[in-house]
């Protein structure tokens, strides 16, 4: 027994001295914590690692309603070695460092429609782009007709700020002509037509409509790479139209609204005496889609995987998700994924796999 204790009274001196030297040296170890950080992060290239084929990223997966796990709606679709950005909502842009996405590199926007959720952070995603890429050339988005009008407006609202940086960093670093975005509109398609908006290097992107009324236009969107197919519906309530343009695609992305636990927060602020906000709430019930029925809709279009996104109410742990998903299950036989921030969904040319990561 004595052997034992001096055995570990040794050990908590040990213990004793280690932690001092970390509390005495705590500022060379962080230094050298964060030298290793910036190299890490600078040889980090997520999309160099990807096989040929196409693929998704979550950059985020939020909606209107607070949720500090996730950063407001935006889809990431890589392209062989090409990036894409399918909406950019308020902190997308900021989860691109962590996941390892090159904000430089992103070579267009697709917006499938103009509520501010979908686009609060596309001045943030055109400023860096350009800032971290040098380009010579304004950022393509694409959208239906009143995308220039965005743009319009943030280039208004960036003028001065954009005057500033040239000043500050020289023409050489980053070119004026390189600054905002340029707008490539697309008349909204008709009922039940796929309109192809996009079609260079091998990748087609074809728009559809979606019913998101009174909000018009609204699209969803269809890209086709190397074999594989993924659709993305943007806002909408449930809707055939999904279904026809998945077709049997590879993996449907769609939006999801708990109507249930929506209501909850309908009554819950109706009692405490805030009737705007809780026809706020009731109002959002009419033009999105459940889960149950987004669940319906991927086993119409016989897609290979449901990826739920725009979650609506926060989700905030693992019991709040089992809820959320509550009643689906029994109408699809493929994967439903609540997807996350960070999450990469991997779909290899010429093969019907869909490997799954998370990039934060």
């Amino acid at each position: 027994m004595a052997k034992r204790g001096k055995w570990f009274a040794a050990l908590l001196f040990a213990a004793a001295l280690a932690a001092g030297g970390i509390w005495l040296f705590q500022a060379q170890i962080g230094a050298w914590m964060f030298d290793r950080g910036v190299a890490a992060a600078l040889e980090r290239d997520e999309i160099a690692a990807l096989p040929e084929g196409l693929h998704v990223a979550m950059c985020g997966t939020g909606s209107p309603l607070p949720d500090p796990s996730r950063a407001g709606p935006c889809t990431a679709v890589i392209a062989g070695d090409r990036l894409f950005v399918v909406d950019i909502g308020a902190g997308a842009v900021r989860n691109f460092g962590p996941m390892g996405l090159p904000v430089g590199d992103v070579e267009g926007v697709f917006l499938t429609h103009f509520h501010s959720d979908h686009i609060d952070g596309l001045g943030e995603l055109l400023l860096l782009r350009w800032t971290g890429g040098g380009h010579t050339d304004p950022l393509p988005v694409i959208g239906p007709t009143g995308v220039a009008r965005v743009l319009d407006g943030l280039a208004a609202a960036y003028t001065i700020d954009s005057r500033h940086r040239v000043d500050h960093h020289g023409e050489t670093v980053v070119p004026p002509s390189g600054s905002g975005g340029q707008p490539r509109a697309f008349a909204v398609p008709q009922p039940g037509e796929m309109r192809t908006v996009y079609d260079e290097g091998g990748l087609r992107v074809q728009a559809f409509r979606v019913d998101h009324g009174p909000v018009r236009p609204a699209v969803g969107y269809r890209f086709d790479y190397a074999g594989r197919s993924v659709v993305i519906s943007g806002d909408t309530a449930r809707e055939e139209t999904v279904a026809a343009a998945c077709g049997g695609c590879d993996l449907m992305v769609h939006e999801a609204l708990n109507a249930g636990m929506v209501r909850t927060m309908e009554r819950a602020v109706a009692a405490s005496g805030d009737g705007r906000l809780a026809q706020i709430l009731e109002d959002i019930l009419n033009y999105h889609t459940t889960p149950v029925e987004a669940e319906a809709i991927a086993a119409q279009g016989e897609a290979g995987m449901l990826v739920l996104t725009h979650i609506v109410p926060a989700v905030p742990n693992r019991f709040v998700e089992a809820a959320f998903l509550a009643g689906t299950g029994d109408r699809y036989s493929g994967d439903i994924v609540l997807a996350r921030d960070g999450m990469l969904f991997s779909l290899p040319a010429d093969s019907d796999r869909i490997d799954r990561d998370m990039l934060m």
